[in-house]
């Protein structure tokens, strides 16, 4: 029997688990600011967070990377990294100056991807700065809100969440930077396409990936 052309295929396990955070996201706002739940809020983020690293190895161990996981798991990611911040601003738990850097970050950088698709590019290679930085914040949030609790081990964990969201927040800015001397040199060294591209790919454009 021929091996089935996985990069096409929907349903994967990967792409299961990319669903399934992107449903948790309306729960999580629901629990923190409806229902006002930190355990389940908590809860939603620390599986968010387990279920991201575990479906980038699945996909690789089972040869189930597709074209559509290539799209929705960074997708979800960006709505993550969107919607926890400001509903904890809402919250009160973390300043607005916080997220406003945060946001911005990623509006900078959205106003680049015109750029990328003039040469034919949809994305360039994530930095491991900035995936150090998106797990330093990813992992903070959550310990970050098992600090709300009025406990010794609770204000313990609040500055331990504290310090991954400070350190997370220089390293982001500091993948943007780097991203911004990619994008420069993309700029420098690959021409305008005179024609639409039929489909923009993921090209590596230099040294910092």
């Amino acid at each position: 029997m021929e091996p089935v052309l996985t990069h096409s295929r929907v349903l994967t396990v990967p792409n299961v688990l990319s669903v399934i955070r992107l449903a948790l996201i309306p729960m999580f706002v629901y629990v923190m600011l409806v229902a006002h739940i930190h355990g389940w809020a908590v809860a939603i983020l620390m599986f968010s967070g387990a279920s991201d690293w575990a479906d980038g190895k699945i996909a690789r161990l089972l040869n189930q990377s597709s074209r559509l996981g290539v799209l929705l798991d960074p997708a979800v990611d960006r709505l993550y990294m969107v919607t926890v911040p400001v509903v904890l601003a809402l919250s009160g738990i973390v300043p607005w100056w916080f997220v406003i850097t945060l946001l911005a970050r990623d509006a900078a950088l959205a106003a680049t991807l015109p750029l990328l698709f003039s040469r034919g590019l949809s994305a360039l290679p994530v930095t491991y700065i900035g995936k150090a930085a998106t797990f330093a914040l990813m992992a903070g949030f959550p310990v970050l809100l098992l600090g709300q609790w009025n406990a010794l081990w609770s204000r313990v964990l609040g500055a331990c969440g504290w310090a991954f969201l400070i350190w997370g927040m220089y390293a982001y800015l500091w993948a943007f930077v780097l991203y911004v001397v990619q994008m420069s040199m993309v700029v420098r060294r690959m021409p305008k396409l005179r024609h639409r591209a039929s489909q923009p790919v993921v090209r590596k454009a230099g040294g910092h990936g």
